[in-house]
């Protein structure tokens, strides 16, 4: 049995009358919404009902799912802690979840924090769906830092589990929408907050789930929104499915946006494997790239894939470029996968006798030794996106004025202490966050003495 239906659902504690104490009522047609979908849940009457939640246990490189038999939660923290919860979880389903996981060598599972309260996110739907049914066992599962690629695929694990136990199951995403969307809202105001809105009940009002990849990192961090991936493991939850969409409601008033959809899966649809969908579509894409690249990003590429797969340092090749033998300069690498960071090592000066030498270094360096990530494993060097930057001579300056975020990457030091960044990166758009990030890097604090250089750099991609 697949998936019975799914619910997109946001998880504001002041929907919970004894922590509104009114005010839920401006919201008003965000609860009618709710009861709309619990009420529906309570006629499907399923024996699981599995929350994807952005509240519970999350890791940069790991799934969370809820071990144990049962957890307890209730919402002291907001004020209101005689309204609690005391959850038996569906352990046979956890464990089939884990099981495929670890057949797949996928990064799910039970380690971890143990026996940790419910968090709101997950005990704010469970309040509506509670009011009206009462039955069913609950999985509660993480996000990850993991690229919407593998939040897909979590969703595909849990299709694949649910079938396998042939259990009646529900599946609620819950994660509010951007927190941007008023000056007066949590986070204030940016541009990008209602445009996520309109997107994504856009794309969920039409189970359009395909799309939810083409949501940038970028854009997504500036919208400040919370369920993004929560939506996504809920599409591959659904995959290969046709599915009904109905869009019940979407609201602004507070500052937050929260919509509800509702998605019933009818018949299976080929067209609708929207993760393989979309690896065949950048694999074309990385192939064309893979073609223009030039000599230098080629050079990086072949230096961190010989290391990966061989663990050895390839030798400067013959037939490269004058300058990239002659020359010596500090330079850096950086990888991309899916759209994310995926390593950056670099030199600020020369550490060898040339450009390629140096390239050689960094690449292998930006693939195993970066401590913000693991290792490049093989099955990953396909997927990379790799930028090459070649450092010019720093030059000392007098203020962040003589900055420009596009055209110079900045060091700043102080002591023995240094932090660089580089040029024209997503998500930094002004000089005085170029500048914190730097100080950030090099463990310098907010009011000590700085000494700020500049540099341009040739970046090749």
């Amino acid at each position: 049995m697949s998936i019975l239906a799914a619910y997109m659902v946001p998880h504001p504690p002041m929907l919970i009358p004894e922590i509104g104490r009114g005010h839920e009522k401006q919201v008003q047609k965000t609860i009618d919404a709710y009861e709309q979908a619990a009420l529906e849940i309570a006629d499907l009457k399923p024996e699981t009902i599995i929350i994807t939640s952005p509240h519970s246990v999350m890791y940069a490189d790991y799934f969370h799912v809820s071990p144990g038999t049962s957890a307890t939660g209730s919402f002291a923290e907001f004020g209101a802690g005689q309204v609690r919860f005391q959850e038996a979880y569906d352990q046979e389903l956890t464990a089939q979840i884990c099981a495929i996981s670890a057949e797949q060598d996928f990064p799910c599972g039970y380690a971890g924090e143990r026996n940790k309260a419910l968090d709101h996110g997950t005990m704010v739907p469970l309040w509506f769906i509670r009011r009206h049914y009462e039955g069913g066992r609950i999985i509660r599962i993480g996000l990850s830092g993991q690229p919407l690629t593998m939040h897909y695929q979590m969703g595909q694990i849990i299709q694949k589990a649910v079938g396998m136990l042939d259990r009646k199951a529900v599946l609620v995403a819950s994660g509010d929408l951007s927190h941007r969307l008023q000056d007066y809202g949590p986070y204030g105001f940016a541009p990008e907050g209602p445009e996520y809105d309109e997107r994504i009940m856009d794309v969920c009002g039409r189970g359009s789930f395909g799309e939810l990849f083409d949501f940038d990192e970028s854009f997504c961090e500036k919208a400040a929104e919370c369920g993004h991936r929560s939506f996504v493991i809920m599409a591959g939850a659904l995959d290969g499915m046709a599915v009904e969409a109905s869009r019940l409601s979407h609201e602004d008033i507070t500052g937050v946006g929260y919509g509800i959809c509702i998605f019933h899966p009818t018949v299976p649809d080929e067209n609708r494997h929207f993760l393989s969908s979309r690896l065949k579509k950048q694999n074309r894409q990385m192939r064309k790239q893979r073609d223009r690249e030039d000599p230098y990003v080629r050079l990086a590429r072949q230096s961190l894939e010989n290391y990966v797969r061989h663990h050895k340092y390839v030798k400067v090749p013959s037939g490269l470029p004058d300058e990239m033998l002659s020359k010596r300069a500090g330079t850096f690498v950086s990888l991309h996968a899916h759209g994310r960071l995926r390593g950056c090592i670099g030199t600020i000066l020369p550490t060898t006798d040339c450009v390629a030498q140096e390239i050689i270094n960094n690449a292998v360096s930006a693939a195993v030794r970066d401590p913000r990530f693991h290792p490049v494993q093989p099955e990953e060097l396909a997927g990379l996106e790799i930028h090459v930057d070649v450092l010019g001579e720093p030059e000392d300056i007098s203020s962040e004025a003589e900055l420009d975020v596009r055209k110079y990457g900045v060091i700043v030091s102080s002591g023995g202490r240094r932090g660089l960044l580089l040029p024209d990166l997503d998500g930094v758009d002004t000089v005085s966050q170029q500048v914190s990030i730097a100080m950030q890097k090099a463990g310098i604090q907010k009011g000590e003495k700085i000494k700020l250089q500049r540099f341009e750099v040739i970046r090749h991609e």
